[in-house]
């Protein structure tokens, strides 16, 4: 059975690490260059740049041109839900989508494998939507959780 690891895309992963890098290190008196995010996180810097890009559009992080410019998180920023930053990257699609790919199965319509994620996806899926970027970051502070950066 898959884990909700492999739920996400590698673009989300990524993306939820460089915001929770930003939530750490960044604010709106420090911000932080792509390649300055790339080295520690490990996302290579076109990549980088590209998600970063479309987080900025979205409002998910802010982002400032020029050479005092750079990536960072406000208060805003910081309040979004999970969910939102992996509708931006994946689409609505994929956390929703079926394992073995049946474009038709659905709770009342089930495939073979339906039964074995079905609850397991909907809690992270749940998880996702109720959890903000700050909450993440509370954890880290208070050592309940780590971020190797």
């Amino acid at each position: 059975m898959k884990n909700s690891g492999d739920m996400l895309s590698n673009s989300s992963k990524y993306a939820l690490k460089a915001v929770l890098y930003l939530a750490v290190n960044s604010s709106a008196k420090h911000k932080i260059l792509v390649k300055d995010i790339s080295e520690p996180t490990n996302i290579p810097k076109p990549y980088l740049s590209k998600i970063l890009q479309a987080l900025s559009r979205h409002n998910i992080v802010s982002s400032v041109r020029g050479p005092k410019g750079g990536f960072y998180l406000s208060e805003e920023n910081r309040s979004v839900r999970l969910m939102k930053i992996v509708q931006i990257i994946d689409g609505d699609n994929r956390l929703t989508s079926c394992m073995l790919s049946i474009h038709e199965c659905n709770a009342e319509h089930p495939c073979p494998m339906h039964h074995l994620v079905g609850d397991t996806k909907t809690r992270f899926v749940k998880n996702l939507e109720e959890t903000a970027v700050e909450d993440l970051v509370s954890d880290i502070e208070a050592g309940k959780s780590f971020l190797p950066l």
